[in-house]
């Protein structure tokens, strides 16, 4: 296994060049709109995906990547994707540092964390490395799989995690009826799909429902991270969805954009996050 980590080594003319681990990837960025910094390292790429062509090659085996303190299997999915994210790293570096003084605060007990549209589980498994109880939550059977997979080459396959293939607002409206709360929680809602009963799902119309569903699962004093890959919704509109439907403190919602810079000296903006750290002193001990 080679798990050399990530690096983006040039973006820009609607696609992105990156390393990961033992392979160059050149594959679709609509955000990268300047012209490449780089354009002689293009020609290192041996996978690339191509809308309506998909990869080429066709086929690649599974390989693993080191990202901070996990260790992340990466395949080729048919839209594009390998299964991680690096613009996520601040965020998943906030959730560990959130748990533990969390823990620290509540005299080493374990809180929890609903992670919604988990997918592949990288802020899943911080979390539970620092602590936590997780309650990992996501739709697709095989991106449960991916997860679990990730947790044991990371080494947290015995830590304190429930696997939920499940609909995210379904399963909320279920806890919220059984009068669970969580301690922490963590959403990435997609921009569009299908939710339960193949119902479509638009960020625009979906995100207040779904942040008024979480709010009946919070425990007072949580803290909760939203982040969005959509046109549209940057951090100041992301921290006011989350001011308005928990009632947080708007000066104290952390937002920004998820960006990586280049070694070439390109700028990838691949969406944004509004954060509030909770109140410890809030909730119950």
């Amino acid at each position: 296994m080679d798990s050399a980590g990530y690096e983006l080594i040039d973006a820009g003319d609607g696609r992105r060049l990156e390393r990961w681990g033992p392979h160059v990837v050149d594959r679709p960025a609509p955000s990268a709109v300047a012209p490449r910094l780089d354009p002689d390292a293009w020609s290192r790429a041996d996978l690339a995906y191509h809308r309506y062509v998909g990869w080429e090659p066709a086929t690649a085996n599974a390989w693993a990547v080191r990202l901070g303190d996990l260790v992340l299997e990466l395949r080729t999915t048919d839209t594009g994707q390998v299964g991680a994210f690096p613009e996520q790293q601040g965020n998943r570096v906030w959730i560990g540092d959130v748990v533990a003084n969390l823990i620290r605060t509540r005299n080493g007990a374990a809180p929890s964390v609903l992670n919604l549209f988990a997918y592949t589980g990288a802020s899943t498994l911080v979390a539970a490395a620092a602590g936590a109880s997780v309650a990992h939550v996501d739709a697709s059977r095989p991106s449960i799989a991916w997860a679990r997979r990730n947790a044991e080459l990371s080494g947290l396959a015995d830590r304190r995690i429930r696997w939920l293939v499940d609909d995210a607002v379904a399963f909320v409206d279920r806890e919220a009826r059984r009068g669970r709360r969580y301690d922490g929680i963590v959403l990435d809602p997609p921009s569009y799909g299908h939710g339960a009963g193949r119902r479509a799902w638009r960020l625009e119309e979906r995100l207040t429902p779904l942040l008024d569903a979480v709010a009946t699962v919070a425990a007072p004093g949580a803290f909760i991270l939203l982040t969005a890959h959509t046109p549209g919704f940057d951090g100041d509109r992301l921290a006011d969805e989350l001011q308005a439907a928990l009632g947080l403190p708007h000066r104290d919602v952390e937002r920004g954009t998820m960006a990586l810079r280049a070694s070439s000296g390109a700028s990838l903006d691949l969406g944004a996050f509004a954060r509030w750290p909770g109140a410890p002193d809030r909730m119950p001990r």
